[in-house]
């Protein structure tokens, strides 16, 4: 099982669908968000500590280092786990991206790059995490760039890496020389993609609609939405 090999040392590649999400529909009258769980009550006990969805690399791994803290505050031990969303999500609220205009069928533009998943995977390795995967929007490419990563710690790379160079080093036989010159790890960890879109902004305002905690909206209804309450909520909609 996961818990006998983290056990024995091994890093394990999650994929987020084993995991469910903590984060549902009604979710938030339920408890505290999880990293005020796990540093207010670390005592309450997990044989694995860590974060799933709803927010990007970055954002976890942040959370994922208040987590650790509050368990070697109260000195106790359990293994780390991160799986981020494939999305750049800064500009995003404390329900995640949930809140962007863009979710759930217009976040496309933000997804990240393979060399950003490597990158992720060696910051959280670094940071003591050994349960590294992603959620939703990760591709297979971004899970072998995972398991390319840290293949020197694993001892092994995944079998479709034979298919190509590391860092883009197989770009050193394309036709073009400008091409030719993008084989190498500096160009890629260094690279700013420009999403090819400009009349788009860099960033996105959340909308929220001013709900948290008790709120009646968020309350889970047994029943499909009808007709009138979605009458309701196009009218306060903002575009």
């Amino acid at each position: 099982g996961i818990l006998e090999r983290l056990d024995a040392g091994e890093i394990v590649i999650g994929d987020g669908g084993f995991v469910f999400a903590l984060e549902k529909r009604g979710y938030v009258k339920a408890g505290p968000w999880t990293p005020e769980a796990t540093v207010e009550h670390p005592e309450a006990g997990a044989s694995i500590v860590g974060v799933n969805c709803h927010f990007d690399p970055d954002t976890s791994l942040e959370t994922v280092k208040l987590m650790k803290e509050g368990l070697q505050a109260a000195k106790l031990k359990a293994h780390l786990m991160s799986q981020p969303l494939a999305f750049h999500t800064p500009d995003c609220g404390k329900q995640g991206f949930i809140d962007l205009p863009e979710f759930p069928f217009g976040l496309e533009p933000r997804i990240v790059t393979r060399w950003d998943i490597q990158k992720y995977a060696r910051k959280a390795y670094d940071l003591g995490i050994r349960y590294i995967g992603g959620c939703c929007g990760f591709e297979p490419y971004h899970v072998r760039a995972i398991a390319e990563e840290l293949a020197p710690e694993r001892g092994f790379l995944p079998e479709a890496s034979e298919k190509h160079g590391s860092w883009g080093d197989s770009l050193s036989m394309h036709t073009k020389p400008w091409v030719r010159a993008r084989a190498r790890k500096e160009y890629w960890e260094n690279l700013k993609p420009a999403s090819g879109r400009p009349y788009c902004p860099s960033m996105s305002k959340p909308d929220g609609w001013g709900v948290t905690k008790g709120a009646r909206e968020l309350m889970q209804q047994k029943e499909a939405t009808s007709e009138q309450q979605l009458k309701e909520l196009f009218q306060k909609q903002k575009f």
